[in-house]
């Protein structure tokens, strides 16, 4: 992976820790959540343009037997078969977390993705009704 996805795998690592612990989540399932954090954007490494790098990595993890293998291959889907609350925080901590590590908030980190992919893609729609989702379901 590019310097930057690590930095920001790092940094969204340390989000969903922040995020665990506003659920009480204890020491055991913050540090889950920090590695969790961290390896999200794996697939990236064996993608050249992003695409279905969710689904590349959750496989990868997956015959890796990591527990948390799903969570992985579903982020980011919006129409995801699969639901947990590891899934919701990493979406939450990724969707707060600019490509330079910055924690910059749900709003901003739209005008981003909008800027680089437009108003009317996919892309930028997908991450709109992503956040408009975690939203309602947990502020």
């Amino acid at each position: 992976m590019n310097k930057d996805r690590l930095i920001h795998s790092y940094y969204v690592g340390k989000k969903m820790v922040e995020i665990g612990k506003e659920f009480n989540l204890d020491e055991d399932q913050l540090q889950e959540l920090f590695v969790l954090g961290l390896n999200h954007d794996i697939g990236y490494e064996y993608t050249d343009n992003g695409i279905n790098h969710n689904k590349i990595g959750g496989d990868i993890l997956k015959k890796s037997n990591y527990k948390y293998y799903k969570e992985v291959y579903y982020h980011g889907d919006i129409n995801a078969s699969y639901s947990s609350l590891y899934l919701d925080i990493l979406n939450m901590a990724d969707m707060q977390i600019d490509k330079y590590g910055n924690d910059v908030g749900y709003d901003e980190r739209l005008k981003d993705i909008e800027s680089r992919y437009g108003h009317d893609s996919d892309v930028y729609n997908s991450c709109f009704e992503m956040i408009s989702r975690l939203k309602n379901k947990y502020l």
